[in-house]
């Protein structure tokens, strides 16, 4: 016997999406050419009630979203678990569309409808063939015709095993007749999420402060809409395997209930796992093809920043040495480049302190008339909290400067190379600037440097940094010697 799914007037969905995108990968402009390969996946649960009659019986499901993965499907009843279960499930989708009616009707009659100028003409007839898109039908006269452009087609009706909706059909075995609470849940491509982040930037006497403001977008193309949704983000690196396998039961059942619990109107961050579950604090419409922002947490105003400008000229260090750099050319004379950044502390003493799910980051600043003009953007990895961030804006108009060597000795006997280098940095603003060379150890792996006319600060294995101050239209030099040995 076929029972029928009796649906609540409202559904309870839960949504927990989950991305795959890299920061900055997706943005609304693109939305169109990812199709059903956007970057994400969406855990759906829809609570429902239904209808059941005690024994085996037949429960179709309509509601379900176009790009659902079958395999990943689970039903449970609410009101009696022990004693629900089911048997064996199918899933439908051979929805229904016109070259499959035409492919249905090849033997039977229906009418073609033409646009001749101003007159619509009905062609009725037994479909003979309908190869590419053109139609043969028989007429009751015996005559065959061929019509290669047509308007419209009518049948008579919509034939068996066609269907409007993707559906599941569920073999269910129940000892409780009635009405039952039950839950759906199923896994979705088609959905993702993304953070983007905006700072405004004030630069002060020595420093600088900046708000801080984060949103989410979230992307519905699952083929489904989802009405007063309780919606939750997943930041983190989730492993999936190549073929995904049902979602545990009793992991959705704790995972609805924390959805239960009271909370604020916006995201509530908590952890799940090695990752961060952000859940939004009241329900909200996610329709298909839609895309949603919202706020991920309230503006942090007057945090502390530190923006940074960073001379390069040297090569970057291998990432392997197999034998140290002997050519004496090798970077001997480059002209550098003076890289501008924005760094703050996520801590709460700084006024955030909440984890960062990936994004992009775009930065403004008030110009003399008092408008905000963007100055630079930077994508931000999944950043814990206590941690600081880096920010790079873009690279310095007014700072400039070379890198040449000074002299070069290597001593094969020894396995020594001594060399040393002369940075130059000029500052043409007109005001003083602190700028920080930066250089980079490149010939081999052990060094010392024997002589220098500036502190330095040892940043790793192979870099270290000279902080230099320069007056306003000024420049400063840094010189030293390092010895390689190998």
């Amino acid at each position: 016997m076929t029972t029928a799914a009796l649906a609540a007037d409202t559904p309870d969905y839960s949504l927990t999406v989950y991305s795959s995108a890299q920061p900055g990968q997706v943005s609304t402009e693109s939305l169109a050419n990812y199709g059903p390969a956007l970057p994400g996946y969406a855990l759906v649960r829809d609570g429902r009630k239904m209808t059941l009659q005690s024994g085996s019986g037949v429960l179709r499901f309509t509601d379900v979203a176009k790009r659902i993965d079958p395999t990943t499907v689970a039903f449970e009843s609410l009101t009696d678990p022990a004693g629900t279960r089911v048997v064996e499930q199918n899933y439908q989708f051979d929805l229904v569309n016109r070259d499959k009616l035409l492919e249905r009707y090849v033997g039977a009659a229906i009418t073609v409808e033409q646009q001749r100028g101003d007159t619509l003409e009905r062609i009725s007839g037994t479909l003979l063939s309908a190869a590419d898109g053109t139609l043969i039908l028989q007429r009751d006269s015996g005559e065959v015709v061929s019509i290669g452009t047509y308007s419209n087609v009518l049948f008579p009706s919509l034939p068996g095993g066609l269907i409007t909706r993707p559906t599941l059909v569920w073999l269910v075995n129940a000892k409780q007749a009635g009405a039952h609470d039950t839950r759906v849940s199923y896994q979705t491509q088609g959905m993702t999420w993304w953070s983007d982040y905006n700072i405004t930037l004030r630069e002060n006497d020595g420093g600088c402060d900046m708000d801080l403001s984060a949103w989410v977008t979230i992307v519905n193309q699952s083929g489904a809409s989802y009405p007063q949704a309780q919606l939750k983000l997943v930041a983190g690196e989730v492993n999936r395997a190549p073929a995904p396998a049902p979602a545990p039961m009793m992991r959705m059942k704790s995972m609805v209930a924390a959805a239960e619990a009271p909370m604020d109107e916006g995201f509530k961050e908590s952890s799940l796992f090695e990752y961060h579950l952000y859940t939004l604090g009241r329900r909200s419409d996610l329709p298909d093809n839609s895309t949603k922002q919202l706020e991920l947490f309230p503006t942090a105003s007057k945090a502390g920043c530190t923006k940074q400008l960073v001379f390069t000229a040297s090569p970057q260090p291998w990432s392997y040495w197999a034998a140290p750099i002997s050519d004496q050319g090798y970077g001997a004379t480059n002209e550098g480049t003076v890289g501008a950044f924005l760094e703050f502390e996520n801590k709460e003493a700084n006024k955030l302190g909440m984890p960062l799910p990936a994004g992009r980051v775009r930065v403004n600043q008030a110009s003399v008339d008092g408008t905000l003009e963007f100055i630079g953007e930077d994508v931000i990895k999944h950043t814990p909290r206590n941690e600081t961030l880096r920010i790079k804006l873009g690279t310095a108009f007014d700072v400039v400067g070379e890198r040449k060597q000074v002299s070069f000795n290597i001593d094969t006997t020894a396995k020594t190379i001594d060399e040393s280098i002369e940075v130059t940095v000029r500052n043409r603003k007109k005001t003083a600037a602190r700028v920080i060379a930066r250089e980079y150890l490149y010939r081999w792996s052990g060094w010392t440097i024997t002589a220098k006319n500036r502190e330095f600060v040892k940043r790793d294995a192979a870099t270290i940094d000279f902080p230099i101050d320069i007056p306003a239209d000024g420049e400063a030099k840094v010189t030293y010697t390092v010895r390689y040995k190998w």
